[in-house]
């Protein structure tokens, strides 16, 4: 008898065991389960390790990579534009989709496993606005990225250098062509932002100053901090603070970066989500960085102009646009816009993701109307045709080339909440080369949505 009980006792243990177990593995296969079926080893989904099930769309439905053919959009342009949002055949551009979005694409179901053949991913990108920014950028390395500020969804997405996938060159070392050519500029890099930054230097010193638009400034084209010297590229002569910025002074915005001191523009860097990755839809963007120099020195003056050492990811800097545009609060960019079964059924819409209020409503009224000031005084309103455009230009020095040319801000338009960013490295004048990519790209825009 005591022997049939020692024997109940190891069966009820063992079963305990296995109830355990299983239940462990129910929830492994629940948490896990799509990860499982993204190995390469599972054959249901690859095909001797190259995935070969789902499909890769843009927002209306134009296909960018199907796997189970290992074809790519049949338009080259397409192909050459969207090549960092997809990916490339080896695998090299971690952010493209066919591998930051390989577990989508594979499609696991916990009821039937990878059986449905994948799942269609739909970008919120539009195939045609890529292919007409691609163009626009030509052979300068660069981005340029245009987003609805009010619902994430990014639209426009490009990075060059770039090549056609379905014809990959043999990029040999030390072919400045094709430098950085697999890494995604928008989403991967952070630059010297230049004059651009001055959006956040102005923000802490409307909220900081009660008298700042009451005060002049006079520029003669050089201004003495600490026995160093801040220029501007001429006198700008006296100014208020529309006119600084729009006529985007260095010597005024060094006095105003001294004045607020190091600690009050660190808090605002820190605010307008500058120093922080984001992200976009499950990838991770490069951070940015700030440093303001010694107090009271030439080099935090530089920090508040958008010079010395700060690095802004473009991503990043888009987000702050949608903010000032949106009454300041941001809206995360997003890549995905729905994924469906390969017959159609939706599997999934991806919503928005809203952050706090960085900067209050009024503060953020201010720096539009100062930003519609800088294109009608400054940009030149006829070079936009009727885009309700607001918007800040940079030139960023970097050493002896060439500078960055930046142009970024937003449409104050209802109907078409778009924020943008353009950055053409070693490009010049911002406003002269950036601005004009994105009149072509934003008037696109708003003629697509129409």
């Amino acid at each position: 008898m005591k022997e049939v009980r020692q024997r109940m006792t190891i069966i009820l243990l063992l079963a305990a065991a296995l109830a355990v177990g299983t239940g462990i593995y129910c929830i492994r296969y629940a948490t896990h389960g799509s990860q499982w079926a993204a190995f390469p080893s599972n054959q249901h989904a690859f095909t001797d390790g190259v995935l070969s099930s789902g499909q890769i769309l843009d927002r209306s439905g134009t296909v960018l990579y199907d796997p189970a053919t290992g074809a790519y959009a049949d338009d080259s342009a397409v192909r050459r534009a969207t090549l960092h949002a997809v990916g490339d055949p080896y695998g090299n551009i971690a952010t493209g989709a066919r591998t930051a979005f390989l577990s989508d694409l594979v499609g696991f179901s916990a009821i039937d496993g990878t059986n449905g053949g994948g799942r269609k991913v739909y970008l919120t990108l539009d195939a045609g606005l890529c292919s007409l920014a691609c163009s626009e950028l030509g052979t300068r390395k660069g981005t340029v990225a245009v987003y609805n500020y009010q619902t994430g969804e990014i639209l426009c997405m490009v990075s060059t250098p770039t090549f056609d996938p379905e014809n990959v060159p043999v990029i040999k070392d030390g072919d400045t062509r094709y430098d950085g050519v697999y890494m995604n500029r928008f989403l991967s890099s952070a630059f010297t932002p230049g004059s651009v930054f001055k959006v956040v230097t102005t923000a802490a010193a409307i909220e900081n100053m009660s008298d700042v638009f009451d005060r002049t400034f006079t520029c003669t084209g050089r201004l003495t901090i600490d026995g160093q010297t801040v220029t501007c590229p001429h006198a700008h002569g006296t100014l208020d603070l529309y006119g600084a910025f729009a006529d985007s002074c260095n010597c005024a915005y060094a006095q105003l970066a001294v004045e607020l001191g190091g600690d009050t523009l660190q808090k605002y860097v820190r605010e307008a989500g500058l120093l922080d990755s984001q992200d976009v839809s499950g990838i991770t963007t490069a951070a940015g960085s700030f440093d303001v120099g010694a107090a009271g020195s030439a080099d935090l003056g530089w920090s508040g102009a958008g010079q010395y050492d700060d690095l802004i990811n473009p991503c990043s800097f888009l987000t702050l646009m949608g903010a000032v545009g949106n009454g300041g609060i941001p809206v995360t960019p997003r890549l995905i816009a729905r994924e469906t079964t390969m017959t159609g059924l939706t599997v999934s819409t991806p919503q928005k993701t809203a952050g706090s209020r960085i900067w209050s409503e009024k503060t953020c009224q201010l720096l539009t109307d100062m930003m519609a000031n800088n294109v009608a005084k400054t940009y030149g309103q006829s070079n936009f045709g009727d885009l309700k455009i607001c918007a800040k230009s940079g030139t960023a020095e970097v050493g002896t080339a060439s500078p960055h040319s930046w142009f970024a801000g937003f449409l104050n338009d209802a109907d078409h909440p778009y924020a943008f960013v353009v950055l053409v490295e070693n490009g010049g004048g911002g406003a002269t080369v950036a601005g004009s990519i994105a009149s072509t790209v934003l008037q696109a825009a708003v003629k697509a949505a129409d």
